[in-house]
């Protein structure tokens, strides 16, 4: 019998205390919650369908095991906003038709948050890098690329929004503020 170890992930600003067998993968910690937008697409970190950010950073969640993100902030795609009050890089991937079977998506939106805070005006080349790690089928990135464009000009016109706003210095971003639900007391949005 595999020994279990417990763990606190806190996913999209919820803390969940489970007790898991030391191999188990983040992403398969993160399905068995609930989180079925971090999607299991090739379980090798090639793709990049089950990307979340750990602590801000882009992590491929099944190259991760889940006892290394224990006490870490992980968040999913949503967690960035809800059908109600997306966020506006899934609002942009909506509207620019960057979206198509969908099982892509999650990722690519998190790889553009990351891009995003990091620079938030970046060239297509750019863009074109931080997406590398994330596999579509559907669109031929040429639609992926301008939802990143259409996401950067949109939060640059946010008067809230800047570089700095998506720091860690513990400071809730203004933008994030207006995408939460409005049952929602966690300061992350999305369900966890």
């Amino acid at each position: 019998m595999t020994e279990r170890r417990p763990i606190r992930l806190i996913v999209n600003g919820r803390a969940h205390e489970v007790s898991l067998p030391p191999n188990t993968t983040l992403l398969t910690a993160l399905r068995d919650l609930g989180c079925t937008d971090a999607k299991n697409g090739c379980e090798q970190g090639e793709c990049g369908a089950c990307a979340v950010l750990l602590d801000g950073e882009p992590m491929n969640s099944c190259m991760i095991l889940a006892w290394q993100a224990d006490g870490a902030r992980i968040t999913t795609n949503a967690g960035l906003g809800t059908l109600e009050r997306p966020h506006p890089i899934q609002e942009a991937f909506a509207d620019a038709g960057a979206i198509q079977c969908g099982f892509c998506t999650s990722g690519m939106v998190i790889a553009t948050k990351a891009l995003l805070d990091r620079n938030p005006d970046p060239t297509e080349a750019e863009i074109r890098d931080a997406l590398s790690g994330n596999l579509c089928r559907c669109t031929g990135y040429g639609q992926i690329a301008a939802a990143v464009h259409l996401a950067a000009e949109r939060l640059r016109n946010l008067p809230s929004w800047s570089a700095s706003s998506a720091s860690e210095d513990g400071q809730e971003p203004a933008f994030k503020k207006r995408v939460l639900a409005s049952d929602d007391v966690t300061g992350e949005g999305g369900r966890s």
